[in-house]
């Protein structure tokens, strides 16, 4: 099964992946970790990605995806995804992917981005991000007020997912 944790930057979708990938014994992938160069550089001087900066992106993606669904493995990916149209180029060709969207009202979001030390994606572009979202239809949506351990042990309860225990 593929399960993509969707929303604006700043949502918790990395935190509550990490706590969600533990539990369940699952592999996470952070859609941040491969974006190419000029996209980073980009988002790090505050200018919002376009399109054509993403296609690329959500094919490498999709590609990544696809391959460990045919493996039979079980994965997470920590993505945006803001646009319908990005979420149908994620799961193109996936056969079991459950989409799960951590949402949060504005101020909250940019006083968790204003805190964040390290990362490329500044508060200064939430504003945009919340203009692109696009709310999707059918994902389970898990609001981000609470704890990120909390959060990710509702969702595998809600999910109905146990760990898988190798080697017993």
């Amino acid at each position: 099964m593929i399960v993509i944790l969707m929303g604006v930057s700043g949502s918790g979708k990395t935190t509550v992946g990490r706590h969600l990938a533990e539990k369940l014994k699952w592999q996470l992938l952070d859609a941040d970790d491969f974006h190419p160069p000029a996209s980073i550089e980009k988002m790090s001087r505050g200018i919002p990605l376009e399109d054509s900066d993403r296609w690329p992106w959500l094919d490498r993606l999709n590609e990544m995806i696809r391959s460990a669904e045919s493996r039979g493995e079980n994965v997470l990916l920590a993505c945006s995804a803001l646009k319908a149209r990005y979420r149908e180029r994620l799961a193109r060709g996936c056969e079991n992917v459950r989409w799960i969207y951590l949402k949060g009202d504005f101020d909250l979001i940019e006083s968790r981005l204003k805190a964040r030390k390290g990362h490329y994606m500044k508060a200064g572009l939430l504003q945009s991000q919340f203009t692109a979202l696009e709310e999707p239809e059918g994902a389970l949506v898990m609001d981000i007020a609470d704890e990120p351990a909390r959060i990710a042990a509702r969702l595998a309860g809600t999910l109905g997912l146990v760990p898988v225990i190798r080697g017993t």
